[in-house]
């Protein structure tokens, strides 16, 4: 009975949000228990009920909470198809994102066709129809603000579905992420150079050796660079994140990347690959590494039970 009138309190602070929960949404939220510390949370994970959405709300666009924890209103859709780009791995229903992050996808994908060898841009996870965690991949993408971009130059612009899910990109690295591969060209490094002039650009996220190459290669303005960061993985795309829009107060941004071009950064990331440190030697009284807890509706912004509920 207490779970029963649960339920419908949190039903009903969901419909005084101004939208009306479809069937599948109501299923959802009435499977609900008391937290130990109080309060009503859904017994499915934020990553079951986010990554169950076949379409974005019908709210205005708005991004809610951090890159990694958070969720979308009004997500638009990249269409399957322009004249400068594809979207990639139709089946995950991950195209979607807010107008400025669709917008900027469009921009750079008409750069990227200038280049040599380029007709545009093949186009990876952006985020789900309503962001929010996902069921599989990212722990980030959840606020319509990131996007990752295939390393591969595309070939065909005219890709049907079954072949935009058996396609790979194509890998940049060597020696472990510490040097780029005979497959790297100027173009990556225009495109992404491009990309990261933005203004509303943030970060770019690439593999070290990567970084490494354009710190060594750039000669003009080396302002750019400060916005491309070294990280683990991105080497078969480069992940692209932009700021929260001006006037969106309940999205978080993260903070700004220390000032400089950062290149010094990605070398000692290098001199890491090359030369790893000693492992520490574990503890054995220390207690075991706990799984990470999978985050729940609870744990998302208030306003994401509204962006769930809305059609």
């Amino acid at each position: 009975m207490i779970r029963t009138l649960m339920a419908l309190s949190l039903m009903s602070a969901l419909a005084a949000c101004g939208s009306r929960p479809a069937s599948d949404t109501q299923s959802s939220l009435t499977a609900v228990y008391a937290s130990p510390v109080g309060g009503v949370v859904s017994s499915k994970s934020a990553k079951q009920l986010f990554g169950a959405q076949s379409r974005a709300s019908a709210q205005s666009s708005a991004p809610f909470g951090s890159y990694a924890r958070g969720c979308a209103a009004g997500n638009v859709q990249l269409a399957q198809s322009g004249p400068t780009w594809q979207a990639m791995r139709l089946s995950r229903n991950r195209n979607w994102g807010q107008p400025q992050t669709i917008d900027f996808i469009q921009d750079l994908s008409r750069k990227a066709a200038r280049q040599p060898g380029w007709s545009g841009l093949y186009v990876g996870d952006i985020s789900q129809p309503k962001g929010g965690p996902m069921l599989t991949g990212h722990a980030s993408h959840q606020i319509g603000l990131d996007a990752d971009i295939w390393m591969l130059p595309p070939k065909s612009l005219s890709l049907n579905a079954s072949e935009r899910e058996s396609i790979s990109s194509i890998s940049m690295q060597r020696a472990k992420g510490a040097y780029v591969n005979g497959s790297w060209t100027r173009a990556h490094h225009e495109i992404i150079k491009a990309a990261a002039s933005d203004p509303r650009v943030a970060r770019i996220f690439i593999f070290p050796g990567a970084k490494v190459q354009m710190c060594k290669d750039e000669t003009g303005d080396r302002r750019w660079l400060n916005k491309v960061r070294p990280w683990y993985g991105h080497h078969y795309h480069f992940h692209v994140r932009l700021s929260c829009p001006k006037g969106a107060t309940g999205c978080v941004n993260q903070a700004a990347p220390p000032a400089g071009d950062g290149c010094a950064d990605a070398q000692s990331w290098v001199n890491n690959i090359l030369n790893p440190p000693p492992a520490k030697p574990r503890d054995p009284n220390a207690p075991k590494p706990q799984p990470k807890r999978e985050l729940t509706l609870a744990d998302l912004p208030n306003q994401c039970s509204g962006v769930l509920a809305s059609r």
